[in-house]
C-alpha cells in the first residue's frame, strides 16, 4: 500500500516524541529521528531532531479512528512506525512498531551506545499489545501464596524496589536474557502493554494498580528466587505479564503510574500484596479482573477502587508501600510549596542542583531549605521537562521523580 493510501485510512491522529541520553544518562543534543511507517520502512515520512535536553518536539502522526481501541474487534487500533535515531559518535539504534493511539502522545526513549565502545547498530521490535496480538493465556494461581506453609523466605515489609530483574522469556528458558529495570519503568512498560492508552483515567489506574500489587507480591514473596532462579519476574503472560524490551511509553499512562506506583491490592489482616491476576475478559477469561470488563466500568463512570473491588472483593482497599528503596529520602507526605522551609525543601534543592549540570536549562537555585520562587521555577521547568503537571511544587510523584533521577545520575557519575 502507497504511503498516501495509508495515510487516507488513518483518519485520526496521535503524536510521538523521542528523548535520547548516551549510556553515561545525559542528554545528547541535535541527534536525528527518521520516522518511517511500518509498511514502509524506505520512505522517511518525518525527520525530527533533539533539543539540549536530548528531547524532539512532537510530531503528530496518523492513527485509526478511536473506535478501534474502544471495543475489542479485528482492527488494530493503533498505527505503527519504524525510527531510526543517530548523532555523532553513537552507533545507531533502529526501533520498529512503535504504536500511536489517536488523541494520545507516545514516548521513545532511546539510550545510544558510544561507537568507542565497540558498539554497533541494534534494531528493537515492538510486539502488539496483548489485547490484540496472540499471547498465552495465564496460568491460574492463588492470590495469597501459603507461606507458612512452604517456608518461602519473604520480606518483613512490603518495600518498593528500586531494580527489578525482568527475564524475557518463560522461567525456564535459560537462552532469554535478563534486564534490570527500574521498578516504574517496569510498571509503565507493561501497562502499555496490556492496556490502551485511549481508555478512562479509573480503568487505566485500576489496571496499573493491579500490575503494581501483582509485581509486589513477587517481590514480597521472593517467588523465583525461592526457586533457584536470579531474576524478580519473566515477560512471558502464561506466568507473569508482557514486558517488552525498549517499547514506547504513551504519556497518559506514565503520569498515573508515577502517581501510584506504590499503591497496591491488600485484604484484613493478611501482609503481602495480592497477586491480581487479570485477563482480556473477551478471548480468555479468568477468576480475576476482565481488562476489557474494567474499561466498560470506567465508561460508566467507576472509580478505580470500585472497579478493582468489583473484581477482587468489597473487602479489598489499597495500601502503599512502607518504603520506597533506591532514594536518599522517602516522601515526607505533604507537599513541599512557597513558603516552606527545613530539611525536606534543602534536600529537593540539592537533588535540582545536581541534576542542573546535566540538565543545564533548569533555572539557577539557591540551597537555603526555603521554598521560594527560585526553587518554584526550578521544579516548574524539571515537571515540563520529565511529564509532571507543572504545579510548581513537590507533591508524591515529583518528590521520587527528582530523587529518581538524582540517584540514577549520581550512579552514572561514579562509573565515570
Amino acid at each position: 500500500m502507497s504511503l498516501y493510501k495509508i495515510m487516507q485510512t488513518m483518519p485520526d491522529s496521535g503524536s510521538l516524541r523521542v528523548d535520547v541520553t548516551g549510556e553515561d544518562g545525559r542528554p545528547i543534543e541535535n541527534a536525528v529521528a527518521d520516522i518511517s511507517f511500518t509498511g514502509e520502512p524506505e520512505e522517511v515520512i518525518d525527520e525530527i531532531t533533539t533539543d539540549s535536553n536530548g528531547q524532539t518536539s512532537s510530531v503528530t502522526l496518523p492513527a485509526p479512528p478511536l473506535e478501534f481501541s474502544q471495543e475489542p474487534g479485528v482492527e488494530q487500533p493503533y498505527s505503527e512506525y519504524n525510527l531510526i535515531v543517530r548523532a555523532p559518535g553513537y552507533a545507531p539504534i533502529s526501533v520498529n512498531g512503535i504504536n500511536i493511539f489517536p488523541g494520545e502522545q507516545s514516548i521513545q526513549n532511546i539510550q545510544l551506545q558510544s561507537l568507542d565502545a565497540g558498539q554497533q547498530s541494534n534494531v528493537f521490535v515492538i510486539g502488539p499489545n496483548t489485547l490484540f496480538g496472540n499471547y498465552p493465556p495465564k496460568i491460574p494461581e492463588a492470590e495469597i501464596k501459603p507461606i507458612s506453609n512452604t517456608g518461602e523466605i519473604v520480606l518483613d515489609r512490603v518495600v518498593v524496589p528500586e531494580i527489578v530483574v525482568v527475564h524475557d522469556g518463560a522461567p525456564s528458558d535459560s537462552s532469554a536474557n535478563n534486564y534490570y529495570v527500574r521498578f516504574t519503568d517496569y510498571i509503565k512498560n507493561v501497562a502499555c502493554s496490556e492496556i490502551y492508552p485511549t481508555w478512562p483515567e479509573a480503568t487505566i489506574t485500576a489496571n496499573v494498580i493491579a500490575i503494581v500489587s501483582f509485581t509486589l507480591n513477587r517481590v514480597y514473596t521472593e517467588w523465583y528466587r525461592n526457586k533457584g532462579y536470579y531474576f524478580t519476574i519473566t515477560s512471558s503472560t502464561a506466568y507473569d505479564h508482557k514486558w517488552i524490551n525498549e517499547r514506547n511509553i504513551f504519556d497518559n499512562v506514565g503520569r498515573i503510574v508515577d502517581e501510584v506506583f506504590a499503591d497496591y491490592v491488600s485484604r484484613p489482616n493478611i501482609k503481602q500484596p495480592l497477586l491480581t491476576q487479570y485477563c482480556d475478559g473477551k478471548r480468555t477469561t479468568c477468576a480475576g479482573m476482565s481488562q476489557w470488563g474494567s474499561k466498560s466500568l470506567g465508561d460508566d463512570g467507576y472509580t478505580a477502587i470500585q472497579i478493582l473491588r468489583t473484581y477482587y472483593g468489597s473487602n479489598i482497599y489499597i495500601n502503599t508501600a512502607e518504603e520506597v528503596s533506591g532514594v536518599p529520602i522517602s516522601w515526607p507526605g505533604y507537599t513541599l510549596d512557597i513558603g516552606d522551609s527545613g530539611t525536606e525543601v534543602r534536600t529537593i534543592q540539592e537533588q535540582l542542583a545536581s541534576i542542573r549540570q546535566t540538565y543545564s536549562n533548569i533555572p539557577s537555585l539557591a540551597v537555603d531549605g526555603i521554598y521560594g520562587e527560585e526553587t518554584a521555577a526550578a521544579v516548574s521547568k524539571f515537571q515540563s521537562i520529565f511529564d509532571l503537571p507543572v504545579t510548581g511544587d513537590v507533591g508524591y510523584s515529583t518528590w521520587y521523580k527528582i530523587s529518581q533521577l538524582y540517584v540514577a545520575l549520581e550512579k552514572l557519575a561514579e562509573l565515570r
